[in-house]
């Protein structure tokens, strides 16, 4: 058993799965601090705390267009048929739009409900979203 633990991670770098998650963490780390760079002023001067889930779909429309770019020209090249669509560009705003339900639903727990800070949801919100729409960009979307 333990003796097919690398046989099975070499499979998973030969058909590119480890460099795609690679590059997906580096392209979710920018989108991220874009997302960030949105949401945070926005939860600072516009909304108050107990709203700060108002600010996430302006956060929202700004990263996941950068997203696109960057996930379909780097994140999963070479991966799928290559072919961009409007078909494609659809299910890539659907993904993001499931993460971001995702997103929105603990930053709303944590603020309104838990009362706390802003800032404080968006490392789980952010984990989660990520895991999701990895999983759902490679076998949906870019497939």
């Amino acid at each position: 058993m333990a003796r097919e633990a690398p046989a099975r991670l070499a499979d998973k770098r030969d058909d590119g799965l480890v460099g795609q998650m690679v590059r997906f963490a580096i392209v979710g780390g920018l989108s991220t601090l874009i997302y960030s760079a949105v949401y945070l002023p926005l939860t600072i001067w516009i909304f108050p705390r107990a709203h700060a889930v108002y600010a996430v779909p302006f956060a929202f429309a700004v990263a996941v267009t950068a997203g696109y770019v960057m996930h379909s020209r780097w994140s999963f090249r070479g991966h799928g048929s290559g072919h961009r669509s409007r078909w494609q560009q659809a299910q890539f705003v659907a993904v993001q739009g499931t993460g971001m339900a995702l997103n929105a639903l603990v930053t709303w727990i944590g603020t309104a409900q838990l009362g706390l800070p802003a800032w404080a949801p968006l490392l789980p919100a952010v984990g989660l979203a990520t895991i999701l729409t990895f999983i759902l960009n490679r076998w949906l979307v870019f497939a």
